[in-house]
């Protein structure tokens, strides 16, 4: 198992490039399975999570070959309709294959989802909004079992909360259904709109994109798609609070700044300077962090997938700020980390009071989700010493080449292997 150590308090300078979104391109690549033929997709980030669902759709008889960030998938020959709890446990968006199976062969077997451990996330919503289309859905021994008889039909569907993987799954399944579908409270995230932008080259009939409200008219028949991935948002975030963290002058390139508006406010109310331009954002920070208070929300709001290493940044200001988890009810596992650098941290509920300090310490601490991953790093290159993180596992999941970027701003880090 490999642990990341940083030598922190160094300053960032330069420019890092920013991958392609993993929560774009596992539901692209899980929509592939909608039509047979040769699909390719651009800037498709090279993560452990996408690694996992191009295995899993090699074990439904789908081929695929990687060059570069091109990927190349060829689901000609799917013939299989379960999704073991082998690699379903170890990603969540792996029940992406749902919607797209039942489309496709009118059948479906997906274990029920695991993944980061931040709080309940059932799928409820994915299964009510099937059987709305008619779906029969069983649960059995861990696995959703769902099956129609026939061409599943258009219909309403409203959900009660929005959910970005039930949007694309309900989404991917609607394209084929007889007549015409709408769903309302969807969520709005961009990556969201990247599938509509794929579906609709394939074919598929869709209105409302970026809406709460969709409108798919079905159709009989789709094509395959040649699409490229948007920029990581949650990646180029991530980078743009840990120079903050650290001090510095970074331009952040390859990334769409609408996509970041939320986070762009709260750094300029901290008092760091940022700099649109075109597909780039440059970050200064020259003087102190002042405090502020974040309220995490459904996009456009400020995303949840930013809120811990948002903690870590308002560890270092000058002030007390209260950060609100609106999102996921087990989302503060890094306070317990960060704490060990020397955070001044308290809980109440979904509510985190952080009472800013001057410093953080370098410490040994662990992962132990992917967010919270980012905010150890970006605890890590601000505070003064060395700082250990294990279980870095997690944070391969949604960052590729997380040293080698870093390094590329002046950090000092490396992996090197535990014990």
């Amino acid at each position: 198992m490999d642990k990341i150590v940083i030598k922190g308090g160094r300053p960032l300078f330069g420019e890092v490039r920013i991958s392609g979104a993993k929560n774009a391109a596992l539901p692209l690549i899980a929509a592939t399975l909608l039509t047979p033929g040769l699909h390719t997709l651009h800037n498709v980030p090279d993560l452990r999570d996408t690694r996992t669902i191009l295995l899993l759709l090699g074990t439904m008889g789908v081929k695929w070959e990687r060059d570069g960030s091109t990927v190349r998938i060829d689901s000609t020959d799917l013939s299989e309709f379960e999704a073991s709890y082998e690699l379903v446990k170890t990603m969540r968006a792996s029940v992406l294959v749902l919607g797209p199976l039942l489309a496709r062969l009118g059948r479906a077997r997906v274990s029920l989802p695991g993944g980061c451990a931040i709080g309940a996330r059932p799928i409820n919503l994915h299964l009510d909004g099937l059987k709305r289309l008619g779906v029969t859905v069983e649960l059995e021994k861990g696995y959703v079992d769902a099956i129609v008889d026939g061409p599943m039909h258009g219909n309403t569907i409203v959900f009660d909360k929005q959910s970005v993987t039930a949007t694309e799954n309900i989404l991917m399944a609607a394209v084929v259904a007889d007549g015409t579908t709408v769903i309302k409270n969807v969520a709005r995230e961009p990556e969201i709109g990247n599938l509509i932008d794929m579906l609709t080259i394939m074919g598929a009939r869709i209105k409302g994109r970026d809406t709460s409200q969709l409108e798919i008219e079905g159709v009989n028949e789709l094509r395959p798609a040649e699409i490229s991935i948007i920029p990581d948002r949650i990646e180029a975030g991530t980078y743009a609070l840990a120079v903050c963290a650290a001090g510095g002058d970074a331009t952040i390139v390859d990334c769409i700044p609408e996509h970041l508006s939320s986070l762009i406010d709260k750094l300029q109310t901290v008092g760091v300077t940022v700099e649109e331009s075109g597909n780039s954002i440059r970050v200064i920070r020259k003087g102190p962090i002042y405090a502020v208070d974040v309220s995490t929300a459904t996009y456009p709001g400020f995303p949840t997938d930013l809120q811990a290493q948002m903690m870590a940044l308002m560890a270092l200001s000058n002030g007390a700020s209260v950060i609100d988890e609106t999102i996921f009810e087990n989302r503060f596992m890094h306070v317990a980390e960060l704490r060990r650098m020397g955070a001044d941290i308290t809980i109440k509920g979904r509510t985190a009071t952080v009472k800013g300090m001057r410093d953080l310490s370098g410490a040994q601490v662990m992962a132990t989700d992917l967010r919270a991953s980012a905010s150890l790093v970006v605890a890590g290159v601000a505070a003064k010493g060395i700082t250990e993180i294990s279980r870095v596992y997690h944070l391969d999941r949604g960052y590729e080449d997380l040293e080698g970027k870093l390094s590329g701003l002046g950090a000092v880090i490396r992996r090197e292997k535990e014990g």
